[in-house]
């Protein structure tokens, strides 16, 4: 399993990204690179921001892992594991010196940010996952990623009938003891980003910036 370097969209050049942080996006199950790539206007100019292409390719887009059928389905694990992997070599490859890497993940793509974070959680500085969730099991960089306490912020809305109950409140359990949990909840919100929400994000960005 590989991400396509081709498909990547990026913010700025090679010229203009050398010396920036990079920010990651992490685009939801059958979606694509140029999905949260249309948020890059509303984003804060400092870093560069790299769209990645899940490396699954289904009939209508792209996906990180199987759906799985329960929470606690090993296949769907192990399959983000491949995935996770996937990315840390293409970081490896196309941005092994930048200034600090951030992730940005809708969905699965949020399950994606919180699965780098507890594969190698000193190589980054921080995640957003938006309607996301982590997934079930123990993995080895979970004490080290409570330990640095990395900043996480998780926004979700209450009428988001996509992710299962069961994956919230399991979310819910882990993501305070193993990060600097700033979690919103917008009301009346369905499996999507608001304006208030991306206002809410833009302003932790900014904030994660100027704290580097």
């Amino acid at each position: 399993m590989r991400i396509d370097d081709e498909a990547v969209l990026w913010s700025a050049s090679r010229a203009d990204r050398a010396g920036r942080p990079l920010l990651v996006l992490l685009h939801g199950y059958g979606s694509h690179e140029g999905d949260l790539f249309g948020l890059s206007p509303y984003l804060p100019l400092r870093p560069a921001i790299a769209s990645l292409r899940a490396p699954i390719a289904m009939g209508y887009g792209h996906s990180w892992f199987p759906l799985p059928e329960e929470l606690d389905d090993e296949l769907s694990t192990e399959d983000a594991e491949t995935a996770t992997t996937a990315v840390i070599e293409w970081l490896d490859r196309v941005a092994p010196d930048a200034a600090s890497v951030g992730l940005l993940g809708f969905s699965q793509g949020g399950a994606m940010a919180i699965e780098l974070l507890r594969r190698a959680p000193e190589r980054f500085a921080f995640a957003v996952s938006l309607a996301g969730f982590a997934l079930p099991g123990e993995r080895e960089g979970d004490k080290r990623m409570s330990q640095l306490a990395i900043p996480v912020f998780w926004g979700r809305g209450t009428d988001d009938e996509v992710i299962p109950a069961a994956a919230i409140v399991q979310t819910q359990e882990w993501l305070p003891s193993h990060s600097d949990l700033d979690q919103r909840v917008y009301e009346g919100l369905g499996h999507s980003v608001s304006d208030r929400e991306l206002a809410d994000v833009s302003a932790f960005l900014r904030a994660q910036y100027a704290a580097a």
